[in-house]
Formats: C-alpha cells, structure tokens, sequence
C-alpha cells in the first residue's frame, strides 16, 4: 500500500487537518524601511486595509503604515507562528508586548478570549527587509476552550535541529518546534496546549534537504494525520510518488516515510497530530464546538473587548533598536537581545 494517502496543490491559505485548523506562509521581499519601520516605498495601487497581493515582491496585509495584523481577537484555539527572516511585532489585550523573529516561534493559547497585534517593522533603512514565517492554527479540545490565554515563546537557541546525512554525504536537517525527532526533545509548548498532551502526538518539524538528500521520517501514532507541505524546491519523491510541484501530501502516519530529493535544495513543513473528533464551528477568529458558542464569543467580545487595548495604536510597534524581547503580562521580561 502507498504511503501517500492524497495530495493538493498548495493554495492560500494551506489546507490541514484536525487537530490542525489553518496554515499559511508568508514570504514578503520588503524593501528598505522609512522612519515609521514601514516600506520606503510607494503604497500607490494597494488595498490598503486588505492587501493579499503580491505586488513587487510584497504585501501590507492589513496595516496601513507597518504591514501586518492590527488588533484582532481570537478565541478556543492556538496560534503558532515560526518567523523565519524579519521581525515580528506583538502587543495584546493582556498588556504584553514582544519583539521576536529570525528563527524564533511564539505559541500563543487564545483559550476564553485575546486580542493581539502582529506587525512586521522593517528595521533595515539601507537594505531590504525580507520576511518570512508561518502562521499554525491548532485547535483546542472543548475541556480547555476557555483556558487562560497564555503565550510561550520558544527562541531560535533552543529549537533542537537534527542533521541526517545520507550514505553519499548528502543531508537533511530537521528543526523540531513540537514532537520528538529521534533524539531531539521539542521545546515545551504552553501548559493547556493540545501539543502538552503526550497522546496528542502533536509534531511541527520543518526539513530543508540538499540536491538529492534522501532520509527515512520515523512512524506515528497511527490514529494520527499527517500532512507533509513540500512548498520549496524542483521536485521531491515521497514513500515512492514523485511530485515536481509545490504539494500539500497526506501520508500515513505508522509507516516510516522515505524521502529522496530533486536536484535543487528542498523545503518541507510537516504537521502531525491525532484528531481532535469534536465539532468544529468558526466564525472568523473564533473556533468553538457550536454555534450557540460562537455567539457567546462575539457578545463576550462586544462587551468585554477581552481585555480591552490598552496600546495607542491598533498595530504598535517598538524602537528601531530594540532587540529580540518578550515582556509577559505577568511582568515577567525575556530579553535576548542580550544574548
């Protein structure tokens, strides 16, 4: 039997599935930045507010002046967001605020309410400002819907990388944000996360191979769904089925999945987790079990903003210097700008 279930082309978003609700990637060539850490350029022919165009290499999202994500809400579920290249702004509801990018993630549990901001300042004013990150959707069972919210953040000097090398020297390295890879521990994801629960088996790996670098991904749970993204690179053969074009790959889970490159370097996410099996009703930022509970979540949020914002401004963003940092609700401060 094929280890290969089913395959799609990748669109925009990227399709998942349960426990995982929604995955994109953003990859934006920003140019150079002005004073106000938004594009030195001209915003002439945009949709500001709404702007999902690739026009000259990049995008402003939903910001005007900054691109990004101004305030907006989430309930019953987690955001995982992996910065690759670029920095990412966040400020929330909870009066936290962080600065956090190149290689770093942040786990957020939205659980009962949050509101945040992701904005992306473009801190080079004499070089161009490439981003580039993805942003995970997992879905929160109903036990633990209405949590605290709470975010993690998980810096790039502790993500575990593994470097496999094939029999011709060629290699692949695997970076494990969630899920054990061989010897390789995960960070921990926050405590009421999906991801905290060993039966989940919950795994967000990232594998970047040479030009015909084979390796062997070990087994899962085999309840579990397991989606590979192959979303870089001219051609990748998977558990024997070749595809020469950007993929969403849905394999079995049990079996262990040989993976031999093209002749170009390669880039492949894979999500795993066994299935949540609960409904799943959303409504925008909310994913609840039901529709009486989605409205609950907008006449919560009408009332009570969750928290209300307590920023100047929908899409804030820090000094220009200021260096990798994380300034938890509970005063609690990381700052790794220093290391």
């Amino acid at each position: 039997m094929s280890a290969v279930i089913e395959s799609a082309p990748l669109g925009f978003p990227w399709a998942t599935l349960d426990p995982f609700l929604f995955c994109v990637h953003h990859k934006d060539d920003y140019p150079q930045g002005n004073e106000k850490l938004g594009p030195d350029a001209s915003l002439d022919g945009r949709q500001i507010g709404s702007d999902f165009v690739i026009k000259d290499g990049w995008r402003m999202y939903h910001g005007d002046v900054v691109p990004g994500f101004p305030q907006h809400p989430h309930r019953g579920f987690e955001t995982v967001t992996l910065a690759r290249s670029g920095y990412i702004d966040h400020s929330d509801s909870l009066g936290a605020t962080a600065r956090f990018g190149h290689g770093d993630a942040q786990w957020m549990t939205a659980g009962s309410g949050i509101v945040h901001c992701e904005m992306f300042p473009l801190v080079n004013q004499d070089a161009p400002n490439p981003t580039e990150l993805f942003q995970i959707w997992l879905n929160l069972p109903a036990k633990h819907k209405m949590v605290d919210p709470h975010f993690t953040m998980i810096w790039s000097e502790n993500i575990g990388h593994k470097r496999i090398v094939d029999s011709q020297g060629r290699g692949t390295t695997v970076t494990v944000v969630a899920g054990r890879f061989q010897d390789v521990a995960p960070p921990s994801p926050p405590p009421k996360s999906y991801a905290a629960n060993p039966d989940s088996d919950v795994a967000i790996w990232t594998l970047k191979m040479d030009p015909g670098a084979r390796c062997t991904l070990p087994g899962a749970d085999p309840s579990a769904n397991r989606v590979l993204y192959f979303f870089v690179g001219s051609s990748i053969t998977v558990g024997g089925q070749h595809f020469t074009e950007p993929r969403a790959i849905v394999v079995q889970p049990d079996a262990e999945l040989e993976l031999e490159n093209g002749e170009t370097e390669a880039e492949l996410l894979l999500l795993q987790g066994c299935p949540i099996g609960e409904p799943v009703v959303n409504h925008g930022p909310f994913v609840m079990n039901s529709t009486q509970e989605i409205q609950q979540a907008i006449a919560d949020y009408r009332r009570t903003g969750f928290g209300g914002w307590p920023w100047p401004s929908s899409g804030p963003v820090h000094d220009r210097q200021r260096g990798r940092f994380a300034l938890h609700a509970d005063g609690r401060l990381e700052d790794r700008a220093k290391t």
